[in-house]
């Protein structure tokens, strides 16, 4: 698969007050998002597209669950700028890291309320010019490999004014904005560590929080109990807790919750012409005002108003 052409240099700002518009506004990026903090959304979201590259800034108001895909023969790389930790894949970065992924391959994001992140994503054979051109030795297969960059903090922090920089367009005219941010973020790469490993312990975890969404999204009209996900996934309930409270930060049930409520916001939107009642048993809420007060609670606004609050 090719990777889709980027328009020439242009900021774009654009804002959102639902979680999955927010996530659709990434160019050329497959996004869901699960809203997991309570209250109104709003997402807002600068970039800034370069022939090789694209820059930007996301910031959300409320905690999310993400799971993201780049665009082929790309690299992402994602410098949380919020102090609050960020999880990706399960693993807690660092106030110091660098998250990094590899085009056309699924992750997951779980970041806080009020969360900021810088965002880099570029053509790998304009990265391996740029290197080579800067006289940097990388190491591709490791890096390709990495979620985690730890990163020098000095060249963290210039690379993220630079940023900064260009989405604000301070940056100096007669330079060019993609060697620029190119400049700033191979420095930063050469003096970090690549830290690819994957602990057997959490890769495991990680494996049983994923084929317990798949069966709860699966089954989605049905009443499922965390002891009918142990028995599913013949793991205890001990076991359980600790897997999702290692990889996702939350507990089973917790989690139950949140995505059945994302679930039936989503087809509030998707199918106007459903009843909210009709919407609400399909994702399993069969007492209807207890399903419109944790709706309320968790999104800011009623069922019945969720179509007002959705993308036009």
């Amino acid at each position: 698969m090719q990777s889709p052409p980027l328009p020439t240099a242009a900021l774009r700002v654009i804002e959102a007050r639902d979680a999955d518009e927010h996530a659709g506004n990434l160019t050329n990026w497959e996004q869901c998002y699960d809203q997991t903090t309570p209250g109104s959304f709003h997402g807002l979201l600068e970039e800034m597209q370069l022939p090789d590259m694209q820059v930007f800034r996301e910031s959300t108001s409320q905690g999310m669950r993400q799971t993201c895909c780049v665009w082929p023969d790309a690299l992402w790389f994602g410098l949380p700028y919020s102090a609050q930790a960020t999880r990706i894949n399960g693993r807690t970065a660092t106030l110091d890291s660098v998250l990094v992924r590899p085009g056309n391959c699924e992750f997951e994001l779980v970041t806080p309320a009020d969360y900021t992140i810088f965002g880099v994503v570029v053509r790998q054979g304009a990265l391996r010019d740029a290197a080579q051109r800067m006289g940097f030795e990388l190491d591709w297969e490791r890096l390709s490999r990495a979620e985690v960059v730890q990163a020098s903090p000095a060249a963290r922090r210039q690379c993220l004014h630079t940023l900064h920089a260009l989405l604000a367009g301070d940056a100096v005219s007669s330079t060019d904005p993609q060697h620029l941010a190119l400049d700033a973020l191979l420095p930063l790469l050469d003096t970090g560590v690549v830290d690819s490993a994957v602990r057997d312990s959490l890769a495991r975890r990680q494996r049983i929080v994923a084929k317990a969404r798949d069966y709860l999204l699966a089954h989605h009209d049905q009443t499922i109990t965390v002891p009918d996900l142990c028995q599913r996934l013949f793991v205890s309930r001990r076991t359980l807790q600790y897997c999702f409270e290692d990889v996702l930060g939350m507990t089973p049930v917790q989690y139950l919750r949140i995505l059945r409520l994302n679930g039936a916001r989503r087809d509030l939107l998707r199918k106007p012409d459903s009843a909210v009642r009709d919407v609400a048993a399909d994702w399993s809420f069969w007492h209807f005002s207890q399903f419109a007060s944790d709706y309320r609670k968790l999104f800011g606004h009623s069922p019945s108003e969720a179509r007002q609050h959705g993308p036009h």
